[in-house]
């Protein structure tokens, strides 16, 4: 079957998605994009306090560094872990269990302590922090078909950035007026009041995996399952819909014809029940990992270095260096919006995934290559301005666009897993580049930020090409073995009822 054949088969009459179900989506979605608000404010506050955490507790610059370095210890691990444990425990319950770890874990720090405290505050900190992103994204997508994956995912991806641009002033303001351990306590308490929010408004949506006792709903209008198939029937012309209905005189046109195909579609897809090595040794899973680890480097450059190279390395004073930092997360968040919108839009006219995630992804990562790679040769001034936003800016998509692939390439009973050990590889960035940017400006001086920025740079070039040549979520699909437990097991993301 060639990735333009149209599964003969003709569709069941679909069932008009209720409207409270539509809203809740949007709710559910609202809410874990204010979750990683908190989780980017939770790990942003100790960086913004440096100067007053070091003078209260009397510690040096590698004690402090020690303290900072504690947070990815356990981060990894435990992104793996719980990912894994998102595929046999809802994640409404796990989200709701990180959130109170966050508040618990920063709890000791409000009321006292010295370095003891605040090195294993920040270890259970970044033990419930890691699993974070993966589950909000496992559970936002489970409200949406695929081809409406990506403005959610995306969301997601923009609370990063909101979460920073938020939470640099406003902390900022209150360690300055307050004190350090009150800016600690407002984070605690914001996980502590959208844990309660969390109880009764979030769930899972009806694209999550089967659960004890559930059995799959009808398929909705608004959506029927579209995992890795879902660009394989639609793919191409746009026109072939299964069904032979013309798209304009079906109730709502093409959107409801590209649901059909992908409902069709998922017949092909990859089968629940399938391995987790076999998800991981698909090149699409490798290309986006790989693609979104550029990303991730960008990350944690700019939590952790960007400011001091603004300062240090390109001698702007620290007013100017403070809205640099915040044009560059601005640039980041309208890029994340503007490729949800152009996939989506891409998906929605038949092309498949491979360009419509993968291409549109990689040129972004290839963008901000570029412009890294020609900014420490770059005069001072407007150009290098303009390749510093660009090049930070432009990476950050990939984070989306890694989530929803894989997402789209694995079964609903295994991609938890897929997404939290996509998530655990990638962010031990989050572990390589402070320490190893640290010691290139301890050996090089400023020059060392040079060293970083086309490091940097490379990262980013290969992760585009490891994007634009390998991610194609339909064509693994395809080659994932068929290993259902039996001929009447679920399809591969068959909507179910919400939570």
């Amino acid at each position: 079957m060639t990735d333009t054949d149209v599964v003969p088969a003709v569709p069941a009459a679909p069932v008009k998605t209720p409207p409270d179900q539509r809203r809740r989506a949007w709710t559910v979605t609202a809410l874990l994009v204010v979750f990683m608000m908190v989780n980017f404010a939770d790990k942003s506050v100790l960086g913004l306090a440096a100067d007053p955490v070091r003078e209260d507790l009397g510690l040096s610059a590698s004690a402090f560094g020690l303290a900072n370095s504690a947070f990815f210890l356990l981060f990894s691990i435990c992104g793996a872990a719980v990912g894994l444990l998102a595929d046999r425990v809802r994640p409404k319950w796990l989200l709701l269990t990180m959130a109170v770890l966050w508040s618990l874990s920063q709890a000791p720090l409000v009321l006292g302590g010295g370095l003891a405290v605040l090195v294993a505050s920040r270890v259970l900190l970044g033990a419930a922090e890691g699993p974070a992103y993966p589950v909000a994204q496992q559970t936002t997508l489970s409200w949406f078909p695929n081809h409406r994956r990506n403005l959610p995912g995306a969301l997601i991806v923009l609370g990063i950035t909101l979460g920073v641009l938020v939470a640099a002033p406003v902390l900022t303001w209150v360690i300055h007026e307050h004190g350090w351990r009150t800016a600690v306590a407002v984070v605690a308490v914001a996980g502590a009041v959208w844990a309660l929010l969390w109880i009764p408004f979030g769930g899972e949506g009806p694209y999550a995996a089967v659960r004890d006792g559930e059995t799959p709903a009808p398929v909705p209008a608004d959506g029927p399952g579209a995992g890795a198939g879902a660009d394989r029937s639609v793919h191409g012309s746009g026109a072939a819909y299964g069904s032979g209905a013309d798209p304009a005189t079906t109730g709502r046109g093409t959107d409801r014809a590209v649901e059909e195909a992908e409902a069709m579609a998922e017949r092909g897809g990859a089968a629940r029940g399938t391995p987790y090595r076999r998800i991981l040794a698909t090149r699409t899973w490798i290309g986006a990992t790989a693609a979104y680890f550029g990303t991730y480097w960008v990350i944690a450059f700019c939590l952790v270095w960007l400011p001091s190279y603004l300062h240090d390395g390109l001698g702007y004073s620290t007013a100017t260096s403070a809205r640099l930092l915040m044009l560059v997360w601005g640039l980041s968040g309208v890029v994340v919006l503007g490729q949800a919108g152009l996939t989506g839009w891409l998906l929605r006219r038949g092309t498949s995934s491979r360009r419509a995630r993968g291409g549109v992804g990689g040129i972004l990562l290839l963008v901000g290559a570029a412009a890294c790679l020609a900014l420490p040769a770059a005069p001072a001034g407007a150009a290098t301005v303009v390749l510093l936003v660009a090049g930070f800016g432009c990476a950050g998509a990939m984070g989306s666009v890694a989530a929803t692939t894989v997402a789209e390439l694995a079964p609903a009973d295994r991609r938890g897993g897929a997404l939290g050990i996509m998530n655990a590889v990638v962010t031990t960035a989050g572990l390589i580049a402070p320490t190893l940017i640290g010691h290139l400006v301890d050996t090089q001086g400023t020059a060392g930020y040079r060293q970083a920025l086309l490091i940097t740079g490379v990262l980013l070039l290969l992760g585009g090409i490891a994007a634009v040549t390998l991610i194609d979520p339909a064509r693994d699909a395809r080659l994932l073995p068929a290993c259902q437990a039996g001929p009447l097991a679920p399809d591969h993301d068959t909507p179910l009822r919400p939570a």
